[in-house]
């Protein structure tokens, strides 16, 4: 069992797959991570004013019987597969994946300045990963299906604190 975090502008008791209304890294679908930290990141984005409020939400999650019963694809670190998954969620008009969930690094703001020098042809793939693997990424996971949804449990929120 692991503990994994939704940052929101509301508490998730019952997390949804929604369309995203820019491209993700991994698609569509409920975004988690294990660090407390890049929920609280995520929160910041979301609200917009001093006044409007944030939850980090918190799950208990089985990834061992997922893994047994649910189509996994999971990134240890920055790998050219993991690059060219990222890619193709990214600018693919219409790429679809058939996981039911995804896990891997996050190619948050830190990383931002890399792959844009990756996107725009002035680094090789290789300059990319070795660059990514000077960084200590934060995972993040991806719950892609309503299937997957029900391996999630609530546990509680947090009052988001900036």
């Amino acid at each position: 069992m692991i503990i994994l975090y939704h940052g929101s502008s509301k508490i998730v008791e019952r997390p949804e797959i929604r369309e995203p209304n820019r491209t993700l890294d991994f698609g569509k679908g409920f975004y988690l991570t294990s660090s407390f930290q890049q929920a609280e990141e995520w929160v910041r984005r979301k609200i917009l004013t001093d006044n409007e409020q944030g939850y980090v939400n918190e799950y208990r999650f089985n990834i061992e019987e997922a893994k047994r019963e649910l189509k996994v694809l999971s990134f240890e670190s920055p790998t050219y597969e993991w690059v060219d998954f990222v890619m193709n969620n990214r600018r693919v008009e219409g790429f679809a994946h058939d996981y039911d969930i995804v896990a891997g690094p996050v190619a948050n703001d830190r990383v931002y300045i890399s792959f844009a020098l990756f996107e725009s042809g002035i680094i090789s793939t290789d300059v990319l990963i070795a660059e990514l693997k000077t960084y200590r990424l934060v995972d993040q996971y991806l719950f892609h299906t309503e299937r997957a949804l029900t391996y999630l449990r609530f546990h509680s929120s947090f009052l988001f604190q900036p």
